[in-house]
Order: C-alpha cells, then sequence, then structure tokens
C-alpha cells in the first residue's frame, strides 16, 4: 500500500476513536439523544473493507454506524450534529446515532434492528447486478445478527441469484451481553457460509493489514464472479454495548488483553518502525485530530434544531 494512503487511514482510525470518546462524554452531559453505540476498538475493520471501495459501491450497517459513516467519507460535523439531533446533520436530525445516510458517500444507513441491514445489502446488491454494474455492496453486522431468521433468509437467497455482496459478521464476542459460546452451536460463523454454498472464512478484524489484504482479495473476487461471500472479522469492542450497559459479563484481564492488540498501536508501530512517520508526526496528527474532533462539537451545539414546519418533509400518505 502507498505510504501516504497509510498515513491517511491511521489518521481516519484516529478521528473514528477520537469522535466515539468525545461523543461518550456530550452523551452522558446530555447531549445526545436515544442510544448510543460506539466503535472503539473496531475501526480497523470498517477502515480495512471501506478503503477498498471504487465509486458506485455501496454500504449498508447495523446500529453501531459512526465508524462506517467516516470511512465511508462523511465528514465528522455532520455526524455529530445528527447525534445532536441538528437541521444540519447527515440526516437533518431525524434519524440521530443509529440512522447516520449519505447517499453521496455511498453510505446507505446505519439501522435500529438488529440484523435489519442484511436484507436491505441484499436489495441493494440486486439492484447493481439489474443495472449490469461491476459494483459491490458491503454489509456489515454484528454476531448477534447472525441468529436472526433474515440473515439465513438473505444469504440464500444471495447465493441463489448471484448477487455481487460481501457480508462482514463484525464478531466482538458478545452480540449485547451474551457470549457467543452460550448463544450459537456454530461458534466459527463463517462456517454457515456452506449451507449456502457460498465462500466464508475468518479473519483478524484488529490487524488492518490483515482486515485490509482480505478485502482487496474478497471484493476483486465479488466483482468478478458476482458472487457472495461471507467473512467474519474477529474484533473487540473496548467500551460495554451501549451507553447504559455495566459490561458486567466481562473481566479486567479480557479487556487488558484486548487492549494489548489496539488496532490503531498496530498501524502506528508500523509507521513508526518503517520510518514512515516521527515521534513529532505522530504527536502532530493527534493533536489535528483533537482540535478537528473539539470543532465538530462546536458545530454540532450551535446548529440549529430542525424547524417545526419539517415535521412533514419525507412523510407520504
Amino acid at each position: 500500500m502507498d505510504t501516504q494512503e497509510l498515513i491517511r487511514i491511521y489518521r481516519q482510525m484516529l478521528v473514528i476513536r477520537r469522535f466515539e470518546d468525545r461523543s461518550e462524554v456530550a452523551y452522558r452531559n446530555d447531549k445526545v439523544g436515544g442510544y448510543l453505540h460506539l466503535y472503539i476498538g473496531q475501526e480497523a475493520v470498517a477502515c480495512g473493507f471501506i478503503s477498498v471501495l471504487e465509486k458506485g459501491d455501496a454500504v449498508i450497517d447495523s446500529y453501531r454506524d459512526h465508524g462506517h459513516f467516516i470511512a465511508c467519507g462523511g465528514g465528522i460535523r455532520e455526524c455529530m450534529a445528527e447525534l445532536y439531533g441538528k437541521y444540519t446533520g447527515c440526516s437533518k436530525g431525524n434519524g440521530g446515532s443509529m440512522h447516520l445516510f449519505s447517499r453521496e458517500h455511498g453510505f446507505y444507513g446505519g439501522t435500529g434492528i438488529v440484523g435489519a441491514g442484511i436484507g436491505i445489502g441484499a436489495g441493494l446488491a440486486f439492484a447493481m447486478k439489474y443495472r449490469k454494474t461491476r459494483n459491490v455492496c458491503l454489509c456489515f453486522f454484528g454476531d448477534g445478527a447472525v441468529q436472526t431468521g433474515l440473515f439465513h433468509e438473505t444469504l440464500n437467497l444471495a447465493s441463489l441469484w448471484d448477487l455481487p455482496i460481501v457480508f462482514i459478521i463484525e464478531n466482538n464476542k458478545y452480540a449485547m451481553g451474551t457470549s457467543v459460546e452460550r448463544s450459537s452451536a456454530e461458534v466459527e460463523l463463517y462456517r454457515r457460509a456452506a449451507g449456502y454454498r457460498m465462500a466464508g472464512e475468518r479473519v483478524d478484524g484488529m490487524d488492518f493489514f490483515a482486515v485490509r489484504g482480505a478485502a482487496e482479495r474478497m471484493i476483486r473476487e465479488v466483482r468478478d464472479t458476482q458472487r457472495p461471500i461471507l467473512v467474519e472479522a474477529m474484533t473487540y469492542r473496548y467500551r460495554p454495548h451501549g451507553a447504559a450497559d455495566p459490561a458486567t459479563y466481562r473481566t479486567k484481564e479480557e479487556l487488558a488483553e484486548w487492549h494489548l492488540r489496539d488496532p490503531i498501536g498496530i498501524v502506528e508501530a508500523h509507521l513508526l518502525k518503517e520510518g514512515s512517520l516521527t515521534e513529532d508526526d505522530v504527536k502532530r496528527i493527534h493533536q489535528e485530530v483533537h482540535d478537528e474532533v473539539a470543532d465538530c462539537l462546536e458545530f454540532a451545539e450551535s446548529s440549529p434544531a430542525p424547524p417545526a414546519e419539517a415535521l412533514y418533509d419525507h412523510v407520504y400518505a
């Protein structure tokens, strides 16, 4: 990979991390309505896959969608404003944390219902096939969504209809709070692909380089064959499931062990070792990101709420 591209992605991962840090503080200060699911610890998955996409490709997501939106090129100002419910948000303040959207960047939304985006992803892929493009849809969801009926129905149709889609399970071990071992008879979730005659494999979701390599290969294969693929990215969320989750189902020792494999730290260490960045460069980038995120908070604070007449926008009868 080009060095400057890797530095750009490193910076993007850091923006996602700091954005999530500050959005958590805003939520606890009653600035953010609804609920909040943070992507801290999983940045390598979204950035690794999305960085391979081309113009016209699409991304569909679950409710933990801030990182994917930013990785697609969505601005953090409009993202934070959406969390605040402001009219300058990417969904005009109508969606909040779980329903970010940007057609301009090929991001077709987060979904508040577990597994709901899986069926929408198949619809996006079907449209690509119908229009005879070489585009691909990336469909992100968690390990909990694998237990839904829509997962099985959609994989069956995607294989039957030869849809150009990559189904990406972000397996962070716990769904909401129940471990995979307690909820799934087959704990190697990628093996479910075999039941639908599609390729399936597992990748280290904490290692950006492993994710990027797998993404390049898989997305190229889907473009060429117009066949779906299921990939299980083994990752870990450093924060609880949501803002109100005490996360008592995890031990401090387990958290400490996963922190040793911080995906941002892995990329940073690589750039320093290769001489692509110096310690001063790292400090400068951290400060730039800090200032950028502080600016997006100010933007969200000062942005207007939706006007009363906007209540009737996008309502059909």
